[in-house]
């Protein structure tokens, strides 16, 4: 009886493992094709010291300025939702296209509004 149990048991990790596997790297996959990243099925480096590439920085910067001049005025929680990304995954892009003048903001902190810049 206990050999049963302890083998239904590990049927059943394994499964849950299995699923939570094809959850998480469908979630890469939406978050990737959201972005504009390739999508070849394998999974996203993790962890301190990551780097993005140059280019998936400039493409999100080119959706970012792109949307917030059809959609001038929302916060970074509406973009987000609207984009599918994270106010992470932003933070960098936002802080260099407004030093470059290609966003303005207006407001601080959860209540900063984007508009588009002058470039």
């Amino acid at each position: 009886m206990a050999n049963l149990q302890s083998d239904i048991q590990r049927l059943v990790d394994g499964f849950v493992a299995q699923v939570s596997d094809l959850a998480r790297r469908a979630a890469i996959d939406t978050l990737a094709s959201a972005l504009g990243a390739p999508v070849n099925g394998t999974r996203a480096p993790s962890g301190r010291g990551y780097k993005r590439r140059s280019e998936d920085l400039e493409t999100l910067s080119e959706t970012l300025v792109a949307f917030v001049a059809k959609n001038p005025g929302l916060r970074i929680e509406q973009i987000n939702k609207q984009l599918g990304t994270s106010t992470k995954a932003l933070a960098l892009p936002i802080r260099k296209l407004l030093a470059a003048g290609s966003l303005k903001s207006k407001g601080t902190r959860r209540s900063t509004a984007y508009f588009p810049g002058k470039n």
